[in-house]
């Protein structure tokens, strides 16, 4: 075999284990930003299950308190809009990669626990209602329920921060964007002003 020929073995083989490496880079960039994904969509599963078992406590908690604070009706139909609000939203709903839908879910759920903080304050008003035993394994649900909303937002913005992290590092930035809106970043849980806090919901 002739110099010539040596070296343009040497040149195919070099490209071909270029090649080679390249695409076992891309691969593993893919299957790391899916694995990713998957965590974050999964994290979101679970903040709206928690938001769910809330929006369920809503109706035996407005028909306990109605049962003692019949003339409250301004209050009891902000709770059911914000009710209605919440339910409005898709499940999924694009939220956890588009910060507009995202904001929409927010905007939802944020009315419905201002709603209840309402109405939790009415009940200051009749302490005979405090007393009963229904309302207070309400408030206990309730409670717990917003505990661990706090905790899931937490662990779903962990998941979308190790998400983005991974989508922005190069060269899986590039990859991302190969793969058009499937690998987008996700938008995060932004709490408002005091939103950071589960409703006082301790009598």
């Amino acid at each position: 075999m002739g110099l010539q020929s040596r070296v343009w073995l040497g040149c195919g083989g070099l490209v071909a284990l270029l090649a080679l490496g390249s695409g076992l880079g891309l691969m593993g960039a893919y299957n790391s930003l899916n694995s990713l994904g998957q965590a974050v969509d999964g994290q979101w599963g679970q903040v709206e299950n928690v938001y769910q078992r809330r929006a369920d406590l809503v109706p035996n908690l407005v028909a306990t308190v109605k049962g003692a604070a019949a003339f409250e009706q301004g209050t009891f139909l902000a709770v059911a809009k914000a009710r209605a609000a919440v339910g409005q939203i898709a499940p999924g709903g694009g939220a956890p990669g588009s910060p507009e839908a995202m904001a929409r879910f927010q905007g939802a759920q944020d009315g419905l626990g201002s709603a209840l903080s309402r109405l939790l304050v009415v009940v200051e008003k009749y302490p005979e209602l405090k007393a009963t035993q229904n309302f207070q394994t309400l408030q206990a649900q309730l409670e717990g329920t917003e505990n661990r909303i706090a905790v899931e937002r937490m662990r779903f913005n962990q998941a979308a921060q190790a998400f983005d992290t991974r989508r922005d590092s190069f060269p899986t930035v590039a990859v991302a964007g190969f793969f058009g809106t499937r690998f987008r970043e996700r938008a995060y849980f932004q709490a408002q002003a005091g939103a950071s806090q589960a409703p006082a919901v301790t009598f």
